[in-house]
């Protein structure tokens, strides 16, 4: 798990979640005619073509973020490259079509199926009888029964990462020649087309020391297109050739190779020429896409962007004047800046121009990113707190946020355990419901999250006690417990501005770093934060720099927005009702000085009929005013209902704005919500890498919808090395967005994710996978009842029903597919976005000279 991305079956899955009883399943619509499977959302963009059209020979290099650690699939340390390497020299006895369905690989099988069920399950392998590996042996029993002993799990002296299905096994023996392999199970077992998946020879299976060692940098035997020729730590690559006893059809390429190159690296890495195929950022993305468009107007044009297009020609004859001004200092530093520029300027034209050759292919990633939400303690430990942030979530914008902008589907998704297209999937978002507002807040008052009355009293008696007093955290009940800061204030209303969490005004200690993450340090920021830098830019004395609270913020215009500053929330109750009165005089004001601009603009057009409309409206609106008397809450307070929303935005004029910690015009009476005392804030942990601006552009989307029923919410900015170790699996988050990988068998891979956390002897909580920490035994026992199963309908009904459960329970929320962005030499085919598609290695290579790929379908 990775919220980068992980191959769909190089983790194990599994999850749990709290008791949903109270909420009915939805009918599911497997029994219906329609398939509620679906088609993908996206199709894949490899730029297909036939094999006639493809030049014999050629070197692939294609680019991987690390050099394998091991080429041992079956190894914890086994990663994407690792996937790599194994689906071009390793045979498998399936691999997953367009629609992410396994599909048997007749290059290895010619027949498979289950041929007893009683008195156990039989499943009949029969091999295809020219598959042999590199040193000539076929391909038989012999290394089903090594692998399966090696992953079985009964001899710990073999060190894997995992054994799911292969503990089910009982026995492998020869079938009715060498080409027949039987396997028998000891327990019922629906997903048996995952074994075997890839396959590796005896000679690395057969003892604990050649599973741990022998395979991590060779593979001495193997049996696919390719073989591995060298691994290369010094250059960063694997190398591998064609295989000369492949017995399919042949590579197309005489090579393949697997080159090391940094995320933040490719856009030079490709402009060099040093890779053909690398998957990238949206950014670079955007890069490729402008060469394209560039590509007519000639080497010599200027380029209308890059470090160059804000360059005006004001601007331009400004730094020609002090660069050949008198002032000798600052000529020198213009002179210094100009030739920075000229060679950024030149440097970025360069490879714009060489971008040229490459194209952007897109679809979308067989995983999803998700909205994990620790029930393990605090608030987030009741169900109805948990289901109303999730009723509180519009998960169609937040698709929209990140994939819109790419031209990919903005489609929620609508299961935990399958994507659109894949056999097992439907969407049964319906078990908890759809975004409503209403609702989210009628769960939270139910679960006795109220206006926060009670929460000004404890302010205000730390605020009797001077500056000096010791302080707590203004937060969660799952901060408390980890020590973690919590001190942030948000309003219901979307403004936002720096703030402390550990200010001597907030009388909270929920002080965060000023680092951006990238030392393994925190920052945090509050919901609604719109820029993730501006905490360090208007921090106050108090030397927050990294927490972002809403309403403590100055008004519009100010200069010194540290300033001043009225404490959040922490005014006496009597208080708190003269500032909101006060707000609403004030907002009334404004809304009467609109209403004079725009008779002030209507004057112009029409000047003496105006004239007399503007001073009867002025005294008219001064009557009202002094009809209403100052403090008026009741028709002022009606006007601001239904004007609020689109009179008083963010940027509005000076004035508009709350003072710190006051509840927005148009939601006033919304106010913070607290429970014994404390407030309802909630660790929002992010993280901070240059490769996560989409993630943290929906977390800060999230927390402004979570604003809008109340919850506050903590964003903190981790570096990207310590994101999961350090918060996700240990725990030290509320809410956090990461991405899991959508198997083909979630009956096996996804029930590590899902299921009930158990003590373990030690007294810890025993998790696997389930970094939520929310579970029930339902969701495991219709997991276990799936996965026994032999027929496949009805598996896959019962893995719908647990999807069902799981969203109830609202430990995790799919929010969107990951988008799928890979940059590909123009004329390079059968490669690119695959989607769900195992890539077929023997197909890829670059066309002839004339010869055009076919058209990709889109969807």
């Amino acid at each position: 798990m990775s919220h980068d991305g992980v191959g769909p079956r190089a983790v194990m899955r599994s999850v749990a979640f709290l008791t949903a009883g109270v909420l009915a399943v939805p009918a599911l619509a497997g029994c219906s005619e329609k398939d509620p499977a679906g088609k993908p959302t996206a199709g894949q963009e490899i730029a297909p073509a036939e094999r006639g059209q493809i030049a014999d020979g050629g070197t692939l290099r294609w680019a991987v973020d690390a050099l394998p650690e091991t080429l041992n699939a079956f190894q914890a340390d086994a990663d994407a490259a690792t996937s790599k390497v194994a689906g071009a020299v390793l045979p498998s006895m399936y691999r997953l079509d367009a629609n992410g369905r396994p599909q048997r690989n007749p290059d290895y099988l010619e027949s498979a199926k289950v041929v007893d069920r009683e008195p156990r399950q039989v499943v009949l392998y029969k091999l295809n009888q020219q598959a042999v590996w590199s040193d000539g042996r076929e391909i038989g029993a012999a290394d089903f029964a090594a692998q399966w002993r090696a992953l079985s799990g009964k001899d710990t002296a073999f060190w894997t990462a995992r054994n799911a299905g292969y503990d089910r096994i009982e026995k492998i023996e020869r079938g009715a020649n060498d080409l027949e392999v039987r396997v028998t199970f000891s327990k019922p077992y629906a997903d048996w087309q995952s074994l075997f998946s890839p396959l590796y020879p005896k000679d690395v299976m057969g003892t604990p020391d050649a599973f741990n060692d022998g395979a991590r940098r060779k593979l001495k035997v193997t049996a696919g297109p390719f073989a591995l020729d060298t691994v290369d730590k010094d250059s960063g690559e694997v190398r591998l050739k064609r295989n000369p006893r492949w017995w399919g059809r042949p590579a197309k390429l005489s090579e393949l190779v697997l080159r090391a190159v940094p995320r933040d690296k490719r856009t030079a890495a490709l402009a060099e020429g040093k890779v053909d195929l690398a998957e990238i950022g949206s950014s670079e993305a955007h890069r490729i896409t402008l060469a394209a468009r560039d590509k007519g107007k000639g080497n010599g044009a200027p380029l209308a962007h890059g470090p160059g297009a804000a360059l005006t020609p004001g601007k331009s004859l400004r730094s020609w004047a002090i660069a050949h001004g008198s002032d000798e200092e600052a000529a020198d530093e213009e002179i210094l800046a100009r030739k920075k520029r000229g060679k950024a300027v030149a440097k970025y034209a360069d490879e714009q121009s060489s971008l040229r050759g490459f194209e952007v292919r897109k679809s979308l990633e067989p995983a999803f990113t998700q909205l994990a939400l620790n029930g393990e303690e605090g608030p987030l430990a009741d169900e109805r707190v948990r289901r109303a942030v999730a009723r509180a979530l519009d998960r169609e914008e937040l698709a929209r946020v990140v994939l819109k902008p790419l031209g990919l589907p903005a489609e929620p998704v609508g299961s935990h355990l399958a994507l659109s297209g894949q056999q097992a999937y439907a969407d049964n978002s319906g078990a908890l419901g759809g975004q409503d507002t209403k609702e989210a807040r009628a769960l939270l008052a139910d679960a006795g999250w109220v206006s926060g009355g009670p929460v000004k009293e404890e302010q205000k008696e730390k605020k009797a006690a001077g500056a000096g007093a010791s302080k707590e955290p203004a937060g969660s009940e799952a901060s408390e417990a980890s020590q973690t800061p919590a001190g942030s204030d948000s309003d219901a209303d979307s403004d936002t501005d720096e703030g402390s969490g550990s200010s001597e005004d907030s009388g909270s200690s929920g002080s965060s770093s000023t680092s951006d993450g990238s030392d393994g340090s925190d920052s945090s920021t509050t919901s609604g934060s719109s820029d993730s830098s501006s905490s360090s830019d208007s921090s106050d004395s108090s030397g927050d720099d990294g927490t972002y609270i809403v309403g403590e913020d100055g008004k519009p215009g100010d200069d010194k927005p540290g300033e001043n500053r009225a404490p959040a929330l922490l005014v006496p109750a009597p208080l708190a009702e003269l500032q909101r009165v006060a707000l609403l005089d004030q907002a009334y004001v404004l809304g009467v000085h609109s209403q004079a601009e725009k008779a002030q603009k209507a004057k112009k057009q029409k000047a003496g009929k105006k004239q007399r409309i503007g001073k009867k409206q002025q005294a008219e609106t001064e009557n009202q005013r002094k009809k209403d008397g100052p403090g008026t809450s009741g028709k002022v307070e009606k006007n601001l209902a239904h004007e609020g929303r689109t009179q008083f935005q963010h940027g509005g004029a000076p004035g508009a704005y709350a003072p710190k910690g006051t509840a927005a015009p148009g939601r006033v009476a919304a106010g913070p919500l607290a429970k014994n005392g404390k407030p309802l804030t909630l660790r929002f942990v992010l993280p901070s890498g240059p490769g996560s601006q989409s993630l943290r552009a929906v977390g800060e989307r999230i927390a402004r919808m979570l604003e809008g029923i109340g919850i506050r919410t903590e964003i903190s900015k981790v570096a990207d090395e310590s994101y999961f170790k350090d918060h996700i699996a240990s725990g030290q988050y509320d809410l956090a967005l990461y991405s899991w990988p959508a198997s083909a068998f979630p009956a096996t891979d996804a029930r590590p994710i899902y299921s009930k956390p158990v003590p373990a002897a030690d007294g810890s909580l025993n998790v696997e996978q389930n970094y939520t920490r929310v579970g029930t035994d339902q969701v495991d026992q219709l997991f276990d009842q799936a996965i026994a199963e032999l027929d496949p309908g009805e598996s896959r009904s019962l893995v719908r029903k647990a999807d069902a459960r799981i969203w109830a329970a609202a430990g995790s929320i799919p929010l969107y597919q990951r988008p799928q962005l890979t940059a590909a030499r123009t004329n390079l085919a059968n490669a690119g976005a695959f989607g769900f598609q195992t890539p077929l290695y023997e197909d890829m290579g670059f066309l002839k000279k004339g010869a055009k790929p076919q058209v990709s379908p889109s969807s």
